[in-house]
């Protein structure tokens, strides 16, 4: 169950911030400007001196969110443009409420219009707690999340309830109207084809080197999640570079009967002489800290990795860490191997309906898209007859004229989806409920610029991904790291539904509380349960999204 106290911290008569449940924000004024709202820049430094030669006399210890707000009033949207760093910030101007979220999407924030007025906050549950009996399921969001395992756009499991998208300034009028500015995103840029690869690798490892150290705790030990891949490696091994106090790094175990990553993990931590940590996590315990890890969430996240992730966090919070950096954002900027299916689909495509391409996107979830009229009841299926349909989250990013090759227009549809509504929210709620910051260089929209300047065929290198990243780093890893194929982080989870969670599974999904909420027909889920039914048995993945949205639903109250 969710409990908020909900105390309004910058408030007006048409417009309030509702302040979100065990997270602090900061509230800022100037010149009648009132904002409120968590702030992380990385450039600080630089943002004070530009301010300062404008004649703002801004003392060195100011706060970042009012950098931030002087940045808002000398230029309006187009200065949060300037900043780097980790924000979400709502702004009383008038009687108007602006919201402002980063770049890529580190911090979250939501809002939605109630009793007159806009309200916004960086907690969903808060603005659940407002609504209260009236709040009602949004069906639309649950197909969504069946689709995609998160939520890929503005809408969430509360119908009339959005999340803001990234990179964007957006204006709540009194009269109700909505104005957005996009102050940022991503874009193809101009590239020399004449240029030799180790031109690009250079200016991406210096960009590499400044992203982590600006991310690294002053006077502090720091964290990384390992996980023995390349982007978690790079990181890790700048951080061992660069940093003045000692690295930590943590890896995950399910145990010795299963696959995992251990090997290449513990080379990379004693190649960088990290003091290296393995935690080992079982279905039982995964299954003791499901719901918890679940109810933390803003929007439901169908990665069994959630649980661990919060475990791990924990366990960097009792070794004393304030910070922990991980390798998110490699293959979503940089072009990972699950691009490899859109591109084979491409090169083969036959089909010259627009939407084709979108949809084969969806497939390559491999999740649910399939499966939704077996799997949706009736009468659900019915109120969705005229939704508007699901391809309309991925299409404007793989038919943008920003982008004139079909990779580049990948890799932007899977940082303006997973990136900015999975990845980014998952590390910070999962590192904020465990008292430490999350931080995650290879987001750095610096980064992502130069990568989006960068040849496409660099980064996917004949069927070799990543591989400008590889050259970039390859002075600091062993070559196996750099050579191995990725297998990503696998969790048992097959094994556990037969297992631990079996009896879990079977009580939420097949219970009286699911059966009354009419979402599911129970023959399908009786199937998928006893893994019939699915030529190439992805029952596992299938049952893993509906437990995690029943247990979603019911610590929201829905």
């Amino acid at each position: 169950m969710i409990e908020t106290t909900i105390t309004e911290s910058v408030s007006g008569r048409l417009a309030s911030w509702i302040e979100p449940d065990g997270r602090r924000s900061e509230t800022y004024r100037l010149d009648g400007l009132v904002a409120a709202g968590s702030v992380r820049l990385f450039n600080r430094a630089s943002l004070i001196d530009a301010l300062r030669r404008d004649g703002v006399p801004l003392p060195e210890d100011c706060a970042d969110g009012m950098i931030l707000l002087h940045l808002y009033a000398r230029d309006g949207s187009r200065g949060f443009a300037l900043a780097n760093g980790m924000f979400a910030l709502a702004i009383l101007d008038g009687e108007d409420l602006v919201l402002v979220r980063d770049h890529a999407g580190a911090r979250t924030l939501f809002y939605t219009r109630f009793e007159e007025r806009w309200v916004a906050s960086a907690s969903l549950g808060a603005l659940r707690s407002l609504i209260g009996q009236h709040a009602r399921l949004n069906l639309n969001a649950v197909r969504s999340f069946l689709t995609f395992a998160y939520l890929p756009g503005d809408e969430t499991l509360i119908d009339g309830v959005y999340e803001m998208r990234p990179g964007r300034c957006l204006r709540l009028c009194a009269d109700g109207a909505r104005r957005e500015d996009v102050f940022w995103e991503p874009r193809e840029y101009e590239w020399c084809e004449a240029d030799p690869p180790e031109v690009y690798a250079q200016r991406l490892r210096n960009l590499l080197e400044q992203a982590v150290a600006a991310r690294l705790p002053v006077n502090q030990e720091v964290g990384v999640f390992l996980s023995g891949g390349i982007d978690s490696s790079l990181v890790t091994a700048l951080a061992a570079r660069l940093h003045d106090r000692p690295v930590r790094t943590y890896a995950i175990n399910f145990g010795d009967e299963y696959p995992n990553e251990l090997a290449y993990s513990g080379l990379v931590a004693a190649h960088c002489r990290t003091a290296h940590t393995v935690l080992t996590f079982d279905g039982k315990t995964v299954a003791e800290h499901l719901a918890e890890t679940v109810a933390l969430l803003d929007c439901p996240v169908g990665d069994p990795l959630t649980t661990p992730n919060l475990l791990l966090a924990r366990a960097a919070a009792r070794d004393g860490l304030a910070v922990i950096l991980n390798g998110e954002g490699g293959d979503p900027v940089f072009g990972g191997p699950k691009n490899l299916p859109m591109l084979m689909f491409e090169f083969h495509r036959d089909d010259p309906d627009p939407a084709a391409r979108a949809r084969a996107y969806l497939r390559s979830y491999q999740k649910c898209y399939d499966e939704l009229d077996r799997l949706l009841t009736p009468d659900v299926l019915e109120a969705l007859r005229d939704a508007p349909p699901l391809e309309r989250h991925v299409q404007p990013y793989l038919e943008s004229p920003r982008m004139t090759s079909f990779l580049n227009r990948l890799l932007y549809t899977n940082l303006r989806t997973k990136g900015a509504h999975h990845i980014l929210p998952k590390v910070e709620r999962l590192t904020a409920a465990s008292g430490v910051e999350g931080r995650s260089p290879l987001f750095d929209p610096r980064l992502i610029d130069a990568a989006f300047a960068t040849p496409p065929a660099l980064k996917l290198h004949g069927l070799q991904e990543k591989w400008i990243l590889k050259l970039a780093v390859r002075d600091l890893l062993p070559s196996t790291i750099l050579t191995r194929p990725k297998s990503g982080m696998l969790m048992p989870v097959q094994y556990w539904l037969h297992g631990p969670l079996r009896e879990m599974a079977n009580d939420l999904l097949l219970g009286s509380q699911a059966r009354a909420r009419g979402l599911f027909r129970e023959q399908t889920v009786r199937a998928w349960m006893q893994g019939r039914g699915l030529i190439w048995r992805r029952h596992g993945q299938f049952i893993w999204l509906l437990l995690t949205l029943e247990l979603w639903l019911r610590a929201y109250r829905l």
